[in-house]
Protein backbone atom coordinates (compact mmCIF):
# COMPACT_ATOMS: atom_id res chain seq x y z
CA UNK A 1 0.00 0.00 0.00
CA UNK A 2 1.38 3.35 -1.06
CA UNK A 3 1.34 6.17 1.44
CA UNK A 4 2.55 9.73 1.16
CA UNK A 5 2.49 11.50 4.50
CA UNK A 6 2.96 15.25 4.61
CA UNK A 7 4.11 17.14 7.67
CA UNK A 8 5.44 20.54 8.63
CA UNK A 9 2.44 22.72 7.93
CA UNK A 10 1.08 25.26 10.36
CA UNK A 11 0.47 28.91 11.07
CA UNK A 12 3.23 31.36 10.20
CA UNK A 13 3.45 35.14 9.97
CA UNK A 14 4.02 36.86 6.64
CA UNK A 15 7.70 36.80 5.78
CA UNK A 16 8.25 33.62 7.76
CA UNK A 17 9.45 30.20 6.69
CA UNK A 18 8.26 26.62 6.85
CA UNK A 19 9.63 23.33 5.63
CA UNK A 20 7.22 20.69 4.46
CA UNK A 21 8.17 17.02 4.35
CA UNK A 22 6.59 14.16 2.46
CA UNK A 23 7.56 10.70 3.63
CA UNK A 24 6.74 7.90 1.21
CA UNK A 25 6.14 4.24 1.90
CA UNK A 26 5.19 1.45 -0.45
CA UNK A 27 7.16 3.00 -3.30
CA UNK A 28 10.70 4.11 -3.90
CA UNK A 29 10.58 7.77 -4.80
CA UNK A 30 13.77 7.46 -6.84
CA UNK A 31 11.60 6.12 -9.66
CA UNK A 32 9.07 8.96 -9.52
CA UNK A 33 8.71 12.61 -10.32
CA UNK A 34 7.76 14.19 -7.01
CA UNK A 35 5.67 17.29 -6.73
CA UNK A 36 4.02 19.66 -4.31
CA UNK A 37 0.61 21.04 -5.17
CA UNK A 38 -1.64 23.38 -3.25
CA UNK A 39 -5.31 24.20 -3.14
CA UNK A 40 -6.73 27.34 -1.60
CA UNK A 41 -10.42 27.65 -0.70
CA UNK A 42 -12.52 28.14 -3.81
CA UNK A 43 -9.59 27.59 -6.14
CA UNK A 44 -8.30 24.74 -8.23
CA UNK A 45 -5.38 22.65 -7.16
CA UNK A 46 -2.18 24.00 -8.69
CA UNK A 47 1.37 22.80 -9.10
CA UNK A 48 3.80 24.56 -6.78
CA UNK A 49 7.01 22.70 -7.54
CA UNK A 50 8.23 19.41 -8.94
CA UNK A 51 11.47 17.50 -9.12
CA UNK A 52 12.22 14.76 -11.63
CA UNK A 53 14.18 11.57 -11.07
CA UNK A 54 17.34 13.27 -12.30
CA UNK A 55 16.80 16.32 -10.10
CA UNK A 56 15.37 18.77 -12.61
CA UNK A 57 13.12 21.23 -10.80
CA UNK A 58 10.12 23.26 -11.93
CA UNK A 59 8.38 26.03 -10.01
CA UNK A 60 5.22 28.03 -10.33
CA UNK A 61 6.02 31.65 -11.18
CA UNK A 62 4.38 32.76 -7.96
CA UNK A 63 6.92 30.90 -5.79
CA UNK A 64 10.13 31.19 -7.80
CA UNK A 65 12.96 32.47 -5.68
CA UNK A 66 11.06 31.78 -2.46
CA UNK A 67 10.43 28.01 -2.45
CA UNK A 68 12.87 25.17 -2.95
CA UNK A 69 11.99 21.55 -3.60
CA UNK A 70 14.46 18.79 -2.83
CA UNK A 71 14.51 15.05 -2.47
CA UNK A 72 16.40 12.54 -0.36
CA UNK A 73 16.03 9.19 -2.04
CA UNK A 74 17.82 7.42 0.81
CA UNK A 75 15.20 8.68 3.25
CA UNK A 76 12.42 8.26 0.68
CA UNK A 77 11.37 11.82 1.46
CA UNK A 78 10.76 14.99 -0.50
CA UNK A 79 10.87 18.48 0.99
CA UNK A 80 9.54 21.92 0.23
CA UNK A 81 11.41 24.78 1.86
CA UNK A 82 9.21 27.85 1.85
CA UNK A 83 10.55 31.29 2.65
CA UNK A 84 9.22 34.85 2.49
CA UNK A 85 5.75 33.46 2.89
CA UNK A 86 2.78 35.59 1.85
CA UNK A 87 -0.89 35.42 2.83
CA UNK A 88 -1.65 34.22 -0.69
CA UNK A 89 0.44 31.11 -0.01
CA UNK A 90 -2.26 29.96 2.40
CA UNK A 91 -3.58 26.62 1.18
CA UNK A 92 -3.60 22.91 1.75
CA UNK A 93 -0.36 21.53 0.37
CA UNK A 94 -0.34 18.07 -1.19
CA UNK A 95 2.50 15.75 -2.06
CA UNK A 96 2.36 13.84 -5.34
CA UNK A 97 4.35 10.96 -6.78
CA UNK A 98 4.00 10.37 -10.50
CA UNK A 99 5.53 7.49 -12.39
CA UNK A 100 6.60 7.80 -16.01
CA UNK A 101 4.35 4.97 -17.09
CA UNK A 102 2.03 4.09 -14.26
CA UNK A 103 1.35 5.30 -10.76
CA UNK A 104 0.00 8.61 -9.58
CA UNK A 105 -0.23 8.92 -5.82
CA UNK A 106 -1.36 11.68 -3.49
CA UNK A 107 -0.95 12.48 0.16
CA UNK A 108 -3.76 13.73 2.34
CA UNK A 109 -2.40 17.25 2.58
CA UNK A 110 -1.11 19.62 5.21
CA UNK A 111 -2.53 23.05 5.97
CA UNK A 112 -0.32 26.12 5.62
CA UNK A 113 -1.75 29.38 6.91
CA UNK A 114 0.11 32.65 6.50
CA UNK A 115 -1.40 35.33 8.68
CA UNK A 116 -0.46 37.97 11.19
Amino acid sequence: QVQLVESGGGLVQPGGSLRLSCAASGISIMFYTMGWYRQAPGKQRELVASITRDGTTTYANSVKGRFTISRDNAKNTVYLQMSSLKPEDTAVYYCNARGEVIGNFWGQGTQVTVSS
